[in-house]
C-alpha cells in the first residue's frame, strides 16, 4: 500500500476516534472549563503510540505501510495538538491561568509518564 494512502486512511480513522472520545466525555457529563476530551484523546493516542513503538517495533520495521497507518496516521489523527493549543488560548483569554497551567502540566507529565510506564513493562 502506498504510504501516503496509509497515513490518509489512518488519519481519518484516528480523527473519527478523537470525535468519539469527545462525544463519550460529554456523555459522561465531564463538562466545564477544563478540556477533558482533548486530554483523554491525547493521552490515549500517546499510550497507543508508545505501545506501538516500544512493543511492536520489530514487527513494524519491515511493514512501512502498517507503521505509517498506525503511528503517523491513526495516532496523528487521534491526538490533537492544535485543539490543545486552541483550548489553552481560550482559557487564557478567559483569565483561567490555573486551568491552563494544570492542562499543560498534566498533558506533558502524563504523556511522558505513559511512555515511561509502557517502556518499563516492555
Amino acid at each position: 500500500m502506498n504510504l501516503w494512502l496509509a497515513v490518509f486512511l489512518g488519519g481519518g480513522l484516528g480523527s473519527m476516534a478523537r470525535f468519539g472520545v469527545g462525544r463519550a466525555v460529554l456523555a459522561l457529563g465531564l463538562r466545564g472549563a477544563f478540556p477533558w476530551a482533548t486530554l483523554a484523546a491525547n493521552l490515549l493516542a500517546t499510550a497507543l503510540l508508545a505501545w506501538l513503538v516500544l512493543r511492536l517495533q520489530p514487527q513494524l520495521e519491515a511493514r512501512d505501510a502498517l507503521k505509517a497507518f498506525l503511528a503517523a496516521g491513526f495516532c496523528g489523527g487521534f491526538s490533537t495538538f492544535s485543539t490543545f493549543s486552541h483550548e489553552n488560548f481560550l482559557l487564557l483569554r478567559e483569565g483561567q491561568h490555573l486551568l491552563v497551567a494544570a492542562n499543560i502540566t498534566i498533558s506533558v507529565v502524563a504523556g511522558i509518564a505513559l511512555f515511561y510506564l509502557i517502556a518499563r513493562s516492555a
